[in-house]
């Protein structure tokens, strides 16, 4: 198999092409979780592409922040679930791979829609009780921006998940301090976001280096073997907005517009490719 690098380095380039191709969509954001993703699709996460909607011992994976959608779909494809040329696709008129996931489109590896912030965690909890009926002793994995902790419903899923002692429950911060209208710290100040989940009863872990695959790697072996004992679990993983291309790299202006013919040039020339564009 392919190297992380090298399956990460192509699924960029799939976010910027995929974005430009419609002038249209999210790539800051997907590009600085990239790395994240892939280690948990490509390494870390049992799961089948084949694709059941109730994933009976198998892991899970749930997308919060849904805006991300161009590095979902990559990741997806490039793992199994659908044909890579699907992703030409992407926001046209009867495509399955709409701006944000959704289930109405029956696309392989989707099981929530996810264009409204904020309720990643509590279907993610659902899931992860429900495992626990059912005696399956797999893990939900859950993925966050943290300009979406600004949604009242993720403190209410996660003072919960403490209460009912969700411990089969990974959920991962993308905490790159940045949202729409700009930095985080001027938006809407998260404070000091360590003390508040561990105030709400999760273990919490920190990622610093949350664009290194074997960092990230690392990290979730850390937290899955922190399951079962009585308290769900937080990363709080730093990332950089845009990571992989230079001038989009740090900036919340690059949440939510695609670049032109100019830039996704500057871009490719960044990213190498690997596995083959579609």
């Amino acid at each position: 198999m392919a190297s992380l690098q090298e399956i990460a380095s192509q699924i960029r380039r799939d976010i910027v092409r995929m974005v430009h191709g419609v002038s249209s969509g999210h790539p800051g954001g997907s590009l600085g979780c990239t790395d994240y993703l892939t280690a948990l699709y490509f390494k870390v996460m049992k799961h089948n592409p084949a694709f059941d909607m109730n994933a009976t011992n198998e892991d899970v994976f749930f997308l919060s922040n849904g805006h991300i959608s161009p590095l979902f779909y990559s990741v997806l494809a490039r793992s199994g679930y659908f044909d890579i040329k699907e992703l030409a696709t992407f926001r046209k008129l009867n495509s399955r791979l709409q701006g944000h996931p959704a289930t109405h489109e029956h696309l392989p590896g989707i099981r929530i829609a996810s264009g409204s912030l904020g309720q990643g965690m509590s279907v993610a909890i659902g899931a992860a009780l429900a495992k626990k009926l059912n005696g399956d002793d797999r893990i939900v994995y859950s993925l966050h921006g943290d300009g979406e902790l600004d949604e009242g419903q993720n403190w209410e899923a996660a003072m919960f998940a403490a209460h009912k002692k969700v411990d089969n429950l990974i959920s991962t911060i993308d905490w790159n301090g940045q949202q729409i209208d700009g930095p985080t710290a001027k938006v809407m100040n998260l404070g000091n976001l360590d003390k508040k989940f561990e105030a709400f009863g999760w273990e919490v872990l920190i990622l610093e280096e949350g664009n290194d695959p074997d960092a990230i790697v690392a990290m979730l072996e850390k937290a899955k073997s922190l399951t079962g004992k009585g308290k769900p679990i937080v990363i709080l993983m730093r990332t950089v907005m845009g990571k992989g291309v230079d001038f989009m790299e740090g900036s919340h202006e690059w949440h939510g517009i695609a670049p032109n013919d100019e830039q996704l040039a500057k871009a490719l020339a960044q990213l190498p490719e690997t596995l083959g564009d579609y």
